[in-house]
């Protein structure tokens, strides 16, 4: 197993290696100079040119990368354009907010997807399978910004349960947080539940064919005995990889779904760099992202594998 980790953990160094590259390669293809974005436009030529000096512009874009990795392998992600602040200290005040975002987005879908599932396989062909296939295609098929529109226009606009959006640290108010964060969340996981029943129904229809299942049955076992201690752990093995490569999209879906209910998370940070050009921000915030998204696969392979006994050491099921 620890052969297994290790190998895992160089793998994650390895992309995340590559993607702090492509990440460089992209944001200075895009056109635009730092040093007139942060002196203006009124800027003497002198003036430009001192700055471009002082933050390394003029240097080959080989060695400009060196000195933005080494400086991320020291926690200095650079500064903003716009006010000269940390990107370190921004990320480290948004990155809560989204990460708040995406835990009750996943939660809600663990808590919807796990019961339907389970009855929509148990009830195979009765009207409540009926209504969880329902559920499941109009989960997956309703876009997110599409959802929240909706919710918002529903739930605040026309029935005046909700607020519309905004956004109060948990610390300062939590009742009103978990307020504001519930049509976010509803947006963000109503996909992920969708396709967490759809998986979660054909992985129990498939084990519930087993030879051990039947031999459960044949014992005199109760329906309930078997599929919660037996069916449900090995049916929950692919619902647990695409459960974690969706929490790793969440970071992307929260982009769009930050903007509509106004969360002031990553996903709003991304969208106001990205307009004002603030290019240390954007490479900040994509090679977090970045780093989020490997580092949940890696905890998933790691999960999987101690779950199911037919993954080797070296992660090939035998």
């Amino acid at each position: 197993m620890l052969y297994y980790i290790a190998r895992r953990f160089f793998l994650m160094v390895v992309i995340l290696f590559l993607v702090s590259i492509m990440v460089f390669a992209l944001i200075n293809v895009i056109p635009g100079d730092p040093a007139v974005l942060m002196l203006g436009q009124e800027a003497t030529p002198e003036a430009l040119a001192a700055l471009r000096q002082n933050l390394g512009l003029n240097d080959p874009l080989f060695i400009q990368y060196l000195h933005w990795v080494g400086g991320v392998l020291q926690g200095n992600l650079g500064y903003s354009l716009a006010d000269h602040t940390p990107v370190t200290d921004i990320l480290l005040s948004k990155i809560p907010v989204t990460v708040e975002l995406t835990i009750l987005a996943f939660v809600l879908a663990i808590v919807i997807a796990v019961p339907v599932g389970i009855i929509s396989a148990v009830h195979k062909g009765t009207v409540w399978d009926y209504l969880t296939t329902v559920f499941a295609l109009s989960g997956v098929s309703i876009p997110a910004f599409w959802l929240g529109i909706l919710l918002i226009y529903l739930l605040s606009v026309t029935l005046g349960w909700l607020p519309p959006s905004g956004y109060v640290p948990f610390g300062d108010n939590p009742a009103r947080n978990l307020v504001l964060m519930i049509m976010p969340s509803i947006a963000l996981g109503i996909r992920l539940s969708a396709q967490l029943t759809r998986m979660l129904r054909s992985s129990l229809l498939e084990v519930m064919q087993a030879d051990y299942i039947r031999t459960g049955f044949a014992k005199g076992l109760l329906e309930r005995a078997v599929v919660f201690q037996h069916a449900l752990r090995n049916a929950m093995l692919p619902v647990l990889t695409v459960a974690g490569l969706e929490l790793s999209s969440f970071l992307g879906g929260a982009v769009i779904t930050e903007t509509i209910f106004a969360v002031p998370g990553l996903g709003q940070l991304i969208v106001n760099a990205i307009l004002t050009r603030d290019f240390p921000v954007v490479q900040g915030a994509i090679l977090f992202m970045a780093f989020a998204v490997v580092f949940v696969n890696f905890i998933v392979d790691i999960a999987y594998s101690l779950l199911d006994p037919r993954i080797s050491l070296g992660g090939a099921s035998k």
